[in-house]
């Protein structure tokens, strides 16, 4: 088979390599999606070796079509995934569009439901643009709340109102001056704190990303201020969510597409060989929704 490997320097290039074996209790799944993510620019960052990618859509070899989450491998056109890391996937879905859900919309998914968004409440979505952010938009206006997302141009603010934002705050002009009973914030950096003085009593703030780097630690120091207010600070990865959960947090996910609350966002699809160019234009952070690799 073909995957895409990781050369000196962080090189990609597409190479023949080995078909995967599957050991006991695992499956493997012929790729025809293949998500590109923050999480896997970070790993080649850290210096890693290993084929990058943790989220495919394929077919197993009974024909059925999952979504299959690893720790790595998933830039291949084979893939081998622990049977309980595998998500039915409807057949009427395009599996670009359900490898643009997958990890994102779990954590959009898992983000929501921890802060326990009720109807009525005001959420602000930091990073809305991207693809953790454009979920929990929909996500959380599908609860009933009323959200503000966070974004980088008025171009992607008229596509977050069209998702169901009530209103949108272009970063690079102005910042937050309302206040939120809930702030889902994928991107964290240096502005954490002032986004944490931004949340009402009994207000829940989650971080579900870093795409702005590491917060430093006296950004938190509005917790223990505002300690009167009661406010909570939830640091969510998926990575800590048991399989059962998981499994639960995706069956939610396909019941809001099914209502038609919820819809895949992408921005660029690419070729398998493209993955260096796929992962720079996330890099950049100029991508709307999920970038997606295609296989074949």
């Amino acid at each position: 088979m073909k995957a895409v490997l990781v050369e000196p320097r962080q090189r990609l290039v597409l190479a023949e390599t080995a078909d995967p074996a599957p050991g006991p209790g695992q499956a493997v799944v012929e790729a025809e999606a293949i998500g590109v993510g923050y999480f896997d620019v970070m790993n080649l960052r850290n210096g890693t070796t290993s084929v990058p990618g943790v989220e495919v859509v394929g077919r197993v070899r009974d024909g059925r079509r999952v979504l299959a989450l690893v720790l790595s491998g998933g830039y291949a056109e084979q893939v081998v995934a622990d049977a309980d890391q595998l998500y039915s996937v409807p057949e009427n879905l395009d599996p670009a569009d359900v490898v643009a859900l997958g990890v994102n919309a779990m954590v959009a998914e898992g983000a929501v439901h921890r802060a326990a968004v009720a109807p009525g409440e005001r959420v602000l979505v930091r990073g809305a643009s991207g693809g953790i952010g454009v979920l929990a938009t929909q996500i959380a206006h599908a609860r009933g709340a009323e959200v503000t997302a966070v974004t980088s141009s008025a171009e992607y603010g008229e596509r977050l109102l069209a998702l169901g934002a009530a209103k949108t705050i272009d970063r690079t002009r102005e910042r937050p001056e309302e206040t939120y009973d809930v702030i889902i914030d994928t991107a964290a950096g240096p502005q954490v704190r002032e986004h944490l003085e931004l949340l009402r009593p009994n207000g829940r703030y989650v971080l579900c990303g870093g795409t702005a780097g590491v917060p430093e630690p006296e950004a938190f120091g509005p917790l223990m201020r505002d300690f009167h207010k009661s406010p909570t600070l939830f640091a969510f990865s998926l990575t800590s969510v048991s399989p059962e959960e998981r499994r639960k947090s995706w069956d939610r996910v396909l019941e809001l597409v099914v209502a038609g609350q919820l819809a895949a966002v992408r921005d660029q699809t690419f070729p398998l060989a493209g993955a260096a160019a796929a992962l720079q234009h996330v890099e950049h952070g100029k991508s709307f929704g999920k970038v997606v690799l295609l296989n074949g």
